[in-house]
C-alpha cells in the first residue's frame, strides 16, 4: 500500500510539518494548489524580495525591449520559454506537468509594449498587469512566469533549505534558467532534490510569496475597477474578450485600478496552505455531528463524513498535517478515510512511527450505531505496509465489549493498534480547542493510552 499523497519530506523520511519550515513542501504526484504572487515581493518588508520584484520585472521588461527593437523572434522565444515551470509544482495539474504558451499568444502580450504607451515609454509595474490586457493569461500563467524569471534565485534557495533539513542533493541538470547578466536563458548543472520517477529537478518556493489569487486579477479588477456600464449597454453580454479589448484603448481605467491596488497593499497577504476554521464554526460543526441519526437515512452518512473531514483537519492541526479525504471500497463497502502525515512533531506521534511504522495515519469514519466486527476487519486489511499498523475509528459510539476485545487481540497478535473517537470525545476535543488551555491531540492520546493499558 503506497503513501497516500505523498510529499518529498515523507519519500526521505523527514519528518516536518508544515509550519515549522520556510517553504511549501512539494507533493510528489500533483502541484501545490497555490500559486506565485508578485505583488507579495513588491509589498514586502524585505529588500530582498524588493529585489527580486525588480529584477523579475527587467527581465521581462528587457524581452519587451527586444520585440521594439526587432529582434522579434528571440522575445518570442524567451516568453514562450518563460511561461512555464514544472520545477516548482505549483498549480492544479494532477501529474506535475504543464504546457507553454504558443507563438500567438506571445505576440498578443508582446505587442502590449507598441499599443500601450505607458508600456512602450515605462515597462510594466506588476507583471500581474499582463491579465488585464491578455486572453488566456491567468494566475497560473502569471506564477510561471514569476518562478522562470526567477529560477536562479530559487535554485539557491532551495539548495539552502534542502540543507537545513535534510533532504538529499543530486547533481541534475534544470533546464531554461534565467541569467539576468546576459539577458538570456539556460541549461544549469547544479546541485538540487530530484523526482524520485522522473529524475527531474525540483525547486522549493517560499510559503510568503504564495496566494489562491493574485493581488491583482481579472475577476476582481472586473468585480471591482472595471467601467461594466460603459463597455456593455443594457442586455449586451460583457465578455471577457470585450472587456480586455476596452482595457487596450483606455489604459487610464487600469491605471486606476492598480494604483488602488497599490494603496491597499497592506491588506495583501500571503495564503497559508492550511488554515483552520474558527472556535465558532467548529461548535457549529460540533452540533450538527451530535444531531445527526446513526445510519444512511436522508444521507446522514454522508453529513457525518462531511462534517468530521471538515472538522478533524482543524483540530490536529499542526501536529497532524491533513493530506487527503479519500474513499475505499472493501468487500463492496464504501468506506471514506482522512489521511494526515505523521510529522512526528509531538512524542506520542514519534511513538506512533517507532512502534507501528505510520509514516501516515488513517481515521475512518463511522456513522454507525454500533462498529462491528466485520468494520475493525476492515481497517485492520488497511493497516499494512507504508500506512503502518495505527488506525483510527472515527463514529459515534465506543466499542461494544466483544469489538474491543477483537482490537485487543490484534494487539496482541499483530501488534496492531486501532482507537477510537466518539461524539463525545470530539465534543472534547471542540472544548480543548476552544479554551487554548492544552491541545485537541491529547483527546487522541488518552484514547491510545486506555487502549494499551488494556493490552496484555
Amino acid at each position: 500500500m503506497a503513501l497516500i499523497r505523498p510529499r518529498l519530506t515523507e519519500l526521505h523520511g523527514i519528518s516536518v510539518a508544515q509550519h515549522e519550515i520556510d517553504f511549501a513542501i512539494p507533493f510528489l504526484g500533483e502541484d501545490i494548489p497555490l500559486y506565485v504572487d508578485p505583488f507579495l515581493m513588491w509589498r514586502s518588508p524585505s529588500f530582498g524580495d524588493k529585489g527580486l520584484h525588480q529584477m523579475l520585472l527587467g527581465a521581462f521588461n528587457n524581452i519587451g525591449a527586444l520585440a521594439k527593437s526587432g529582434a522579434d523572434k528571440e522575445a518570442i522565444a524567451q516568453l514562450m520559454l518563460a511561461s512555464e515551470c514544472d520545477e516548482v509544482g505549483l498549480g492544479t495539474s494532477a501529474s506535475r506537468a504543464g504546457h507553454r504558451i504558443g507563438e500567438a499568444r506571445a505576440r498578443d502580450i508582446l505587442s502590449l509594449f507598441h499599443r500601450i504607451p505607458y508600456y512602450r515609454d515605462h515597462g510594466f509595474r506588476h507583471l500581474e498587469e499582463i491579465q488585464l490586457f491578455v486572453d488566456g493569461i491567468s494566475r497560473d500563467r502569471i506564477s510561471d512566469f514569476a518562478c522562470s524569471f526567477l529560477k536562479s534565485f530559487l535554485i539557491d534557495y532551495t539548495h539552502q533549505q534542502c540543507r537545513e533539513i535534510g533532504i538529499p542533493l543530486s547533481k541534475v541538470a534544470v533546464p531554461a534558467v534565467y541569467d539576468p547578466d546576459r539577458k538570456s536563458f539556460a541549461t544549469v548543472t547544479t546541485d538540487a532534490p530530484v523526482h524520485p520517477d522522473t529524475g527531474k529537478p525540483l525547486l522549493f518556493v517560499p510559503k510568503r510569496w504564495l496566494r489562491f489569487v493574485p493581488w491583482i486579477s481579472y475577476d476582481n479588477y472586473f468585480k471591482d475597477g472595471c467601467p461594466q456600464d460603459d463597455i456593455a449597454h443594457e442586455g449586451e453580454e460583457l465578455t471577457r474578450v470585450r472587456v480586455l479589448n476596452f482595457n487596450r484603448d483606455n489604459f487610464g481605467v487600469v491605471d486606476a485600478y492598480i494604483r488602488e491596488k497599490e494603496r491597499t497593499a497592506a491588506d495583501c497577504t500571503n495564503d497559508l496552505l492550511f488554515s483552520q476554521i474558527p472556535v465558532l464554526s467548529a461548535r457549529r460543526k460540533l452540533d450538527e455531528i451530535r444531531k445527526l441519526p446513526t445510519g444512511k437515512s436522508d444521507n446522514a452518512d454522508r453529513k457525518y463524513e462531511q462534517a468530521v473531514g471538515e472538522l478533524m483537519p482543524t483540530l490536529l492541526y499542526p501536529y497532524l498535517d491533513f493530506a487527503a479525504e479519500q474513499a475505499r471500497t472493501d468487500s463492496g463497502v464504501s468506506i471514506r478515510d482522512l489521511i494526515f502525515y505523521n510529522t512526528r512533531s509531538h512524542e506520542f506521534l514519534k511513538e506512533i512511527m517507532d512502534d507501528y511504522r505510520s509514516r501516515q495515519i488513517t481515521f475512518e469514519l463511522k456513522n454507525v450505531a454500533g462498529i462491528n466486527r466485520e468494520h475493525v476487519d476492515q481497517l485492520n486489511r488497511y493497516l499494512h505496509q507504508e500506512l503502518g499498523n495505527f488506525g483510527v475509528f472515527v463514529t459515534r459510539h465506543p466499542l461494544k465489549k466483544a469489538e474491543w476485545q477483537r482490537t485487543i487481540d490484534l494487539w496482541s497478535g499483530q501488534r496492531k493498534a486501532i482507537v477510537t473517537l466518539t461524539d463525545e470525545d470530539l465534543k472534547q476535543m471542540v472544548e480543548v480547542f476552544d479554551s487554548k488551555q492544552r491541545h485537541p491531540i491529547d483527546v487522541l492520546i488518552r484514547s491510545y493510552v486506555q487502549f494499551r493499558r488494556a493490552c496484555p
